[in-house]
């Protein structure tokens, strides 16, 4: 009975132990990863949206000056 459980706990259990680790070790690398990853997406799309903002302010800018240019030739 000692020798089957020495015989488990050497090729069975000490093998899974160490599987279950390495996978565990892999998955917090790649939680990491992917944290990082949606973090910098979420900056981008800040900063696409702050850029398109900032675009559209000035193109009505552009337009109303050419507008008041418009009616100031109308005149």
């Amino acid at each position: 009975m000692v020798d089957m459980l020495d015989f488990a706990l050497k090729w069975v259990v000490a093998p899974l132990l160490a599987f279950v680790w390495y996978l565990n070790k892999v998955v917090q690398v790649q939680s990491t990863d992917i944290a990082v990853l949606k973090a910098v997406l979420q900056a981008n799309k800040e900063a696409h949206d702050r850029e398109f903002k900032e675009m559209k302010a000035n193109f009505k800018a552009v337009m109303d000056k050419l507008d008041s240019i418009e009616q100031y030739l109308r005149k």
